[in-house]
């Protein structure tokens, strides 16, 4: 069952559209409706793509990076969104904190509205 916080693995599209490789992505939250659409973001190991105020780092010493999943440190790339059906997430890896999914939030709040 997917829930809010989750990290599973998505096919995420390039920004030209073209065929993405299967990388971790996180959900935010379910769309409202009685569809299995997701609002989602990107994850990466790329550092040097970090935007300080909107995305969030988690590396290996956080206290949730072992129930995350993930491999390796990483950036939470909350300017990289996407709306997609349940059915194209290929399962969950893990999942993060409460608290860390809702300064994720905020930050992707505070940017859409200070913009």
């Amino acid at each position: 069952m997917k829930k809010s916080g989750q990290i599973v693995l998505f096919r995420f599209p390039q920004t030209n559209l073209m065929r993405g490789q299967l990388r971790p992505a996180l959900l935010l939250e379910k769309l409202p409706g009685s569809y299995d659409d997701w609002l989602i973001c990107m994850i990466s190991s790329q550092m040097r793509h970090y935007m300080a105020g909107l995305d969030e780092i988690i590396d290996k010493n956080a206290p949730d990076f072992l129930d995350s999943g993930l491999k390796e440190a990483s950036i939470i790339r909350v300017g990289r969104l996407a709306v997609v059906e349940g059915f194209m997430l290929l399962g969950s890896i893990g999942e993060i904190s409460k608290e860390r999914l809702m300064r994720i939030k905020s930050n992707l709040a505070a940017w859409l509205t200070n913009n």
